[in-house]
């Protein structure tokens, strides 16, 4: 049971996020445990924003599960940065939807992202490897899950300069995954 824990809470992780999308469309005046919403847009965003923290925790417990129970999978490998990026894209989608970030930002996001599964696609399919998370992935990680948690309960604290620097840590990550694995495309025909 233990060895697939980590892997079920991964796969928890991905299925908590259309609850979270779909919370953003309930109808005015739904009711939560005999509370009626009178400001919709607020207590829904304080509602989604506990289940996106819910499942941002999900990351780390499977990840130190995995580690302390020494059942780190190619699967956990490859589905948990998957659940953390279809996590944090969706978020931020929303979030330009909602206008609360500007495209610019979610744009950067974004592109870091899919190249960086990408370099982990090249890289299973030339050696098998599958790339674990780095340091500086973990903390892009980690820093925007806290920055949407913070933007979905209206703290303004995370617009403008805080984005721009989120916007520079998620290149550096990236730089960071494609300067250590550069032999993948010395060694591509």
């Amino acid at each position: 049971m233990k060895e697939k824990l980590p892997n079920q809470l991964t796969m928890a992780r991905i299925f908590m996020i259309p609850i979270f999308v779909i919370l953003f469309y309930l109808p005015e005046g739904a009711h939560f445990n005999g509370f009626v919403s009178q400001d919709h847009s607020s207590v829904m965003w304080v509602i989604a924003a506990i289940v996106f923290a819910v499942a941002s925790f999900t990351d780390w417990l499977d990840g130190y599960l995995a580690r302390k129970w020494h059942v780190v999978s190619n699967f956990g490998k490859f589905a948990d940065p998957l659940a953390d990026k279809m996590l944090n894209m969706v978020a931020f989608v929303v979030l330009v939807g909602l206008h609360v970030v500007p495209m610019w930002a979610v744009a950067i996001i974004i592109c870091r992202e899919l190249a960086v599964t990408g370099l982990r696609l090249l890289l299973v399919e030339q050696g098998g490897v599958v790339m674990a998370a780095a340091m500086p992935g973990k903390i892009k990680t980690a820093t925007q899950m806290l920055s949407v948690i913070f933007l979905f309960i209206g703290n303004p604290l995370y617009r403008n300069n805080p984005l721009l620097c989120l916007c520079l840590l998620t290149i550096y990550s990236g730089y960071d995954y494609f300067a250590k694995n550069m032999q993948v495309f010395r060694n591509a025909d």
